[in-house]
């Protein structure tokens, strides 16, 4: 493709051309450089590059590159063993910090734990199990240092409400707890095919803003879940919605609250909040709220058991299986009518887990300046959900209170998921009878200050200064799972994600160009008023790949912009020139080729010339291959806005 110089002298010598470095040559005509043809493209190769890009851009088999079969089979298992990697680095200086941080993170976990098993309508000791098999796990195949793994607030009432649909908790109580199991198997197969296959990107489609609102929403479903226990409320309703909760909460407010229960609730509550808040304040003092639910427990314990509250009303855990993990295969539905819904409740649940899990890994890998791979992560929290639901264990992940304590602590590497794993096996086979007197009111107050910091005010606020519909997406998650249901709210977050994804897509930005004073440099004159206009040339920047969705769009724009450049400048010479600058088009299909014609077409009806100017080299490639170039002009496409300028408007550039 050749470039174009004023006064139709076109250079013959393309080296001279290349070699030239001035913008004036022989009778001082302007310089313009040649935009070349790009050289064909090898199909395969480029089907190869962008699926490398898609699936494999962090090359994960470079390591294995010119190494011997006995070194690629120790690599392998360092892979999917990250602990065979760091372990042998490991040192008695580390395990101190592992620990303490496993003793931190453990005393948070069992009250936790404990009562996450009753968002989700299952017994005690589950919530212990999923903090005694899937962090073991974890801690041999995942990659963070900082994760603590074990049962969290959202996904245990996403759980809870999607399996209660299907079935009683209280009438099939075994087919519930079966189907918990089943949905956790599938979590785990999505998880790990995620991440086997390399599709770990698919979760970043529901968007920070989604994730925030959905997150918050959650908080406030569950710390309203809670009042049933806080006020000691014996018939209360199953809907999470914060109207049918708040009636079941005021229709018993004459003959249904416990004033023993709501007493032991807010103290405990009280005390619970001042921890963290001193916690917050003052960083070494981190144990301080980290501790605090096992102290609660044990004095509150203690009090109901010396005065015997439970006779009075106050509702009490009463028992929890002692041992560890029973077996679960047997009761995992492979077949029968339950399959598809526990699959259906497993993909969901799974997802929400594994953004939550890689978020925060993400978020502490940073602090600590090391890279997270997340495809890795996805198997690693796969694989311990599938073993998880073979060993009674429902879906476990990263837990964001836990995680803060654990850095915090001053843990090292995973191996304080292995002590708190250790210290929580200790709790089921020796102390669990113990927890038998804890009142249900202590669980309650120990879920609201865990979740009240799933409430990010700050990030919605940021939200609001930065873009309106990202806080309209926030939003829409958290009253969707306020006002409806965990699934509603979910599905809005991630319809309200998918929408904006569409809008930009389909209705890409243009911008209408002006030079910068004593410069040869263009930019859009509504970000610098004082970039000056091109008398007899209109500008305009498309700041998008341009497809099917966008390309008539994109058309229809350009052509609207014509119209008003010419009704709002009527005493300047009309346009003669259409410059677009594709600098910002990554790509373009038929329909977009399509567009670029159809536009040709109107501006020669109207006299108008139409240029492109810098397209990249796959935009180049399509637009040899259609021979739009060709319709075009190759004499009509540029270097630069600057280089186009100075051809058909030479006046204008030197000024």
């Amino acid at each position: 493709m050749s470039g174009r110089i004023a006064a139709d002298v076109e250079m013959k010598d393309t080296g001279n051309m290349n070699a030239s470095s001035s913008r004036f040559q022989g009778d001082n005509l302007p310089y313009v450089h040649k935009v070349g043809k790009p050289p064909k493209q090898d199909l395969l190769k480029e089907i190869k590059t962008a699926l490398k890009e898609t699936f494999l851009s962090d090359d994960p088999l470079k390591p294995f590159k010119d190494q011997p079969r006995k070194r690629k089979l120790v690599l392998g298992f360092q892979t999917l063993f990250p602990i065979l990697e760091w372990g042998r680095d490991y040192s008695l200086a580390k395990f101190k910090g592992d620990l303490i941080a496993g003793c931190t993170i453990a005393s948070l976990c069992i009250p936790q734990d404990i009562g996450y098993a009753k968002l989700t309508n299952l017994d005690p000791q589950y919530g212990l199990y999923s903090s005694f098999v899937p962090p073991l796990i974890y801690a041999f195949m995942g990659s963070s240092r900082d994760i603590a793994i074990g049962p969290v607030a959202v996904v245990s009432l996403l759980l809870g409400s999607m399996l209660q649909d299907e079935i009683d908790p209280i009438t099939h109580k075994n087919e519930y707890e079966r189907l918990a199991f089943t949905a956790t198997f599938f979590a785990g197969i999505t998880q790990a095919t995620l991440g086997f296959f390399r599709l770990g990107f698919l979760i970043d489609f529901l968007s920070h803003a989604a994730i925030v609102g959905f997150m918050g929403g959650a908080a406030v479903t569950i710390a309203l879940q809670q009042l049933k226990g806080l006020f000691g409320i014996k018939k209360f309703t199953k809907k999470t919605d914060i109207i049918s909760v708040m009636s079941s909460v005021i229709s018993a407010a004459h003959h249904g609250w416990n004033w023993q229960t709501l007493l032991i609730g807010v103290a405990f509550l009280t005390f619970l909040m001042v921890a963290k808040y001193i916690g917050k304040k003052n960083k070494k003092l981190f144990w301080l709220p980290a501790i605090a639910p096992l102290i609660s427990v044990i004095v509150a314990t203690f009090f109901v058991f010396i005065t015997r509250a439970d006779r009075n009303g106050v509702q009490i855990v009463r028992h929890i299986d002692e041992g560890i993990n029973p077996s679960s295969v047997d009761r995992i539905f492979f077949n029968g009518t339950y399959l598809a819904k526990g699959f259906k409740i497993g993909v969901v649940a799974g997802l929400i887990a594994l953004t939550e899990a890689v978020a925060i890994g993400r978020t502490f890998a940073s602090l600590k300046d090391y890279q997270l791979d997340g495809n890795k992560e996805m198997v690693a929290l796969g694989t311990m959900n599938i073993i998880g639901s073979m060993t009674s264990c429902y879906v476990a992940t990263g837990s964001f209170s836990r995680s803060a304590v654990n850095y915090m602590a001053g843990c090292n590497t995973a191996v304080s998921n292995i002590v708190m794993s250790t210290i929580v096996m200790l709790t089921l086979l020796l102390i669990t009878p113990l927890f038998k007197y804890t009142p249900n009111a202590i669980l309650a107050s120990i879920i609201i200050s865990a979740v009240v910091g799933l409430i990010d005010f700050d990030a919605v606020v940021l939200l609001w200064k930065i873009d309106k519909f990202d806080f309209l997406a926030c939003m829409g998650a958290f009253f969707g799972v306020v006002f409806n249901s965990v699934e509603i709210g979910l599905l809005i977050a991630v319809g309200i994600s998918f929408a904006k994804i569409l809008l930009q897509v389909t209705r890409p930005r243009t911008a209408v160009l002006g030079k910068i004073p004593r410069t040869s440099v263009y930019r859009n004159v509504e970000q610098y008023p004082g970039a000056t206009r091109v008398p007899g040339v209109l500008i305009i920047r498309v700041d998008s790949a341009i497809y099917f969705s966008n390309s008539n769009y994109i058309k229809e724009r350009i052509l609207r912009w014509l119209a008003d450049e010419e009704e709002q400048f009527k005493n300047q010479p009309k346009v003669e020139y259409l410059i677009v600058d594709m600098s910002p088009v990554t790509d373009i299909d038929t329909s977009g080729i399509h567009a670029l014609e159809e536009l040709h077409g109107s501006l020669q009806k109207r006299e108008i010339q139409l240029i492109l100017t810098n397209p990249g080299q796959t935009v180049l490639d399509k637009l040899h291959a259609s021979h739009c170039a060709e319709l075009i002009g190759e004499d009509k496409i540029f270097l630069s806005v600057a280089d186009a300028v100075l051809t058909f408007a030479p006046k204008m550039e030197q000024a």
